[in-house]
């Protein structure tokens, strides 16, 4: 196998929101990959536009970066006690897709929140939203970076020696996954 392919999803649409930050963070730490973050910016899902108009450009696009990857990390804010609605939009989108993109491949989720629990919440109601689709998703370890904004040093890069051991370790597994 030659370099892996990573797809980073984030559950923040903003540029520099720490989920992306943290996404780039465990690139960094799996090693040597090409790396890509996906766009969820597309319409809400709608079966009366998708009767008029199919599937929506940017959704087969995701399909497509899924179905590429050797493996995807996903990353999700806290809104609410609950992931993005922009995740759960995407998800929603690449399902109507044909063929199943998530099938046996490995997922590692994560979260980033302000808050003292680090969006573990949304990460559990995250992992239900996956697990229909059947990937080989990581058990663990759970990363759920608390205190987010706080989390990170100039160069984006994790200041806690406790959280920067747990994300590599769960890359390790990651990249285990990927070979099996």
């Amino acid at each position: 196998m030659g370099t892996p392919t990573l797809l980073g999803i984030s559950g923040s649409l903003r540029a520099e929101s720490t989920n992306r930050k943290l996404l780039r963070e465990a690139a960094r730490l799996f090693g040597d990959c090409s790396y890509t973050e996906a766009d969820l910016q597309m319409p809400l899902y709608d079966g009366d536009l998708e009767d008029a108009e199919g599937i929506p450009a940017p959704a087969l696009a995701l399909a497509d970066q899924i179905t590429s990857a050797d493996a995807v990390i996903l990353s999700t804010p806290e809104y609410n006690k609950g992931p993005s609605g922009a995740l759960k939009n995407a998800l929603d989108w690449v399902s109507r897709v044909e063929g199943n993109p998530w099938a046996d491949k490995p997922v590692a989720v994560m979260s980033s929140a302000a808050g003292r629990a680090g969006g573990e919440r949304a990460q559990m109601i995250l992992r239900g939203y996956i697990l229909p689709f059947h990937p080989r998703m990581l058990p663990g370890p759970e990363f759920h970076l608390a205190a987010c904004y706080e989390a990170f040093d100039d160069d984006d890069k994790l200041t806690s020696d406790h959280y920067t051991k747990s994300l590599t370790t769960l890359m390790e597994k990651l990249h285990a996954e990927i070979k099996r």
